[in-house]
């Protein structure tokens, strides 16, 4: 499978009996993507590998194979279960290098630059204090390397923290996990009450088959084909060959954007952005629509209005309202507005797994494992 995503949380701003807050996991072909990471991540990461462990056999998620936290934003909900899970970690003795990543605002990163105390204009839940703050308690650090990168994704601004020198690095981009080949992580501003962003995460096509039945016609050697598989062109028996005639059709670009918090369609988000699947906030009813604006939150049929926006193949509801008893209420209205757009409502431990294909499958979590339930077009 491409893209394999864990939903374990998706409540708004407190949980309840059935409901943890954000945190989610990206399993890609070169790693994992932690996006956010709300109060009591580690616990619920540990549950989810044991009940991967017990009912989907060949299926993981390591620890170790996570090479990104990413925060769509500050609010404790988002960020209180990272430091507990980044020191359990250090105690198991990991060595992986990890990238820690997030937006602040231009206030914090002027000051950051200058070597000078964050101004008042900074919040308490900018993450640029939070972190500051986190590694006072961590006191030693991390017997692992960290990458503490904070940015502005509206201007591509990204600075790089050193929380035992207290040097800051102005950085040419925003960097990339250790180890990310064929797929790659992009921050997308959104419109919140603090800095924030949606980070989507794409792969590259996979390349078409190689064609072994047109080498064999042409009597090739093992070394011929190897250099054809890689894209090189070569020289044949009877003139040149092009690596791509050895190629069938390549497969779709595949795309996973998690919005985070923010009203509808973010204004830095464009149509072009065409994402595979869009997991999008519902925080809000229809009736609740005036607080959504109030909050700058998303109600359920404003995600739809967002996925029609930037054109997703496919949209998943998540973090909604404690008032929300079920979430069926979300995708009702929600999929009143979607038309062929294929939409569901997550629950916790919730899985998507996207093929190679850009086919999206939603696994609902149950005790016996997961039961799958195919994103099909709305009728």
């Amino acid at each position: 499978m491409a893209i394999d995503v864990h939903v374990l949380g998706t409540a708004s701003a407190r949980p309840t009996g059935r409901r943890a807050v954000s945190g989610s996991l990206v399993k890609t072909p070169n790693g994992i993507a932690v996006i956010d990471a709300g109060e009591g991540f580690q616990t619920r990461f540990a549950r989810q590998r044991h009940h991967l462990k017990h009912h989907a056999e060949g299926v993981t998620l390591k620890p170790s194979a996570v090479n990104v936290l990413a925060f769509t934003h500050g609010h404790l909900d988002h960020t209180w279960g990272a430091l507990p899970w980044l020191q359990s970690m250090d105690l198991q003795g990991r060595q992986t290098p990890l990238l820690v990543i997030g937006p602040t605002s231009c206030e914090a990163l002027d000051a950051l630059e200058a070597g000078e105390p964050l101004p008042d204009a900074v919040p308490p839940v900018d993450l640029a204090r939070q972190w500051a703050a986190w590694w006072t308690l961590a006191g030693q650090g991390f017997g692992f390397e960290i990458r503490w990168v904070l940015g502005d994704p509206a201007t591509n601004r990204w600075v790089e923290l050193n929380p035992s020198s207290g040097e800051v690095r102005l950085l040419e981009a925003m960097p990339q996990p250790a180890g990310w080949t064929s797929c790659a992580i992009h921050a997308l501003p959104t419109d919140h009450s603090v800095p924030s962003c949606g980070w989507l995460i794409d792969q590259a096509p996979k390349p078409g088959a190689f064609d072994r039945a047109r080498a064999d016609e042409l009597g090739l050697n093992t070394k011929q084909r190897a250099r054809l598989a890689r894209g090189e062109d070569i020289q044949g028996p009877e003139g040149q060959l092009e690596s791509s005639w050895f190629r069938g059709e390549s497969g779709p670009p595949l795309s996973v954007l998690i919005s985070g918090d923010t009203a509808p369609t973010p204004k830095a988000w464009k149509a072009n952005l065409a994402p595979t699947l869009l997991i999008h906030e519902a925080t809000y009813l229809e009736l609740q629509a005036d607080k959504a604006e109030e909050h700058l939150h998303s109600t359920a049929s404003g995600a739809v209005r967002t996925a029609h926006h930037i054109k997703a193949k496919h949209l998943a509801l998540t973090h909604y309202s404690s008032r929300i008893a079920s979430s069926s209420e979300p995708l009702g209205q929600a999929a009143a507005l979607a038309g062929p757009l294929p939409v569901v409502a997550l629950n916790d431990g919730d899985r998507l797994l996207v093929n190679d294909r850009g086919e999206v499958n939603h696994l609902r979590r149950t005790n016996e494992g997961w039961s799958s339930a195919s994103m099909a077009p709305n009728r």
